[in-house]
């Protein structure tokens, strides 16, 4: 089955998806509608086409990311096989939904996308092998984990440059794992303006998903609509830092796609106070 979270004015709606229809449902989002499957009542139905997706999870409790989690993408990057799975956090704030704009921050010079399978938690998990970790997913989706570089990179830690706000895709719907083959091997596919910057296929994963829920699990008790994205592969020679004016268009196989246009930042470029500061 097929769940997404549509945005009705100021109120978010679960839904079920089937082919070309949106069947409204009476649950507050995708997650809600999947936990509640067999319990619903349709409340009504728009075209698919024209349904203003939301994000899939509207306020997850935990997001949760992993760095070098493709093998080819290690590979082209020189370093070693992690022995285990690198995490870093993002926010709700963080999130936006799938037909978005995206506004690029006037503080960085360096922006780039990166398409991600995203796990979607259906149950409350804590210290779970991976089969009960398994049976704790209530679907996959896709996401784009926007990285400015530059912020990354200045210090050791990369979350400052990962968390800017409303700058994750996240959707456009929640796929039930038997619809996809539990996500083992799915094409995915990071395009701007048609040009491909990234390409890759789940099948590479170091680190499979009911590994990286059960070793979450481990250290705190993953609740439903949390969301584990799962790693990036590599880039094509043809990647580039974003610009304004640009189409980014992120795809997983069986999943769907996030189209995002981006625009200018109307807010204030801060950099020459920050750098006045370092500078004292």
């Amino acid at each position: 089955m097929r769940f997404a979270t549509i945005r009705q004015g100021d109120t978010l709606t679960g839904a079920r998806v089937e082919d070309d229809r949106v069947v409204l449902v009476d649950a507050d989002n995708a997650v809600d509608a999947f936990v509640r499957q067999g319990h619903l009542r349709d409340i009504g139905e728009v075209d698919a086409a024209t349904a203003h997706y939301a994000r899939v999870s509207p306020d997850p409790a935990h997001i949760l990311c992993v760095g070098l989690n493709y093998r080819s993408h290690i590979e082209q990057l020189g370093r070693s096989t992690p022995r285990y799975p690198a995490f870093f956090a993002k926010f709700p704030s963080t999130l936006t939904g799938p037909r978005d704009r995206i506004v690029l921050p006037a503080v960085s010079d360096r922006i780039e996308g990166e398409v991600e399978l995203a796990v979607i938690i259906g149950r409350p998990l804590h210290r779970a092998t991976p089969t009960e970790a398994v049976a704790a997913i209530a679907g996959y989706t896709l996401a784009n984990d926007l990285s400015l570089r530059d912020w990354q990179h200045r210090t050791t830690e990369a979350l400052q440059g990962k968390v800017f706000d409303r700058s994750t895709p996240l959707g456009p719907v929640l796929v039930t794992p038997d619809e996809v083959d539990d996500a083992a091997d799915l094409k995915l596919s990071f395009t701007v303006d048609g040009i491909p910057w990234q390409q890759g296929t789940t099948s590479d994963l170091l680190f499979p998903p009911a590994e990286l829920i059960a070793y979450c699990s481990t250290f705190l008790t993953l609740q439903p609509g949390d969301v584990i994205l799962t790693g990036t592969p590599g880039t094509t020679p043809e990647a580039a830092s974003l610009l304004p004016g640009q189409t980014m268009t992120t795809s997983i196989e069986g999943i769907g796609s996030a189209i995002n246009p981006t625009v200018c930042d109307p807010s204030p470029d801060t950099r020459p106070a920050w750098e006045e500061r370092r500078r004292r």
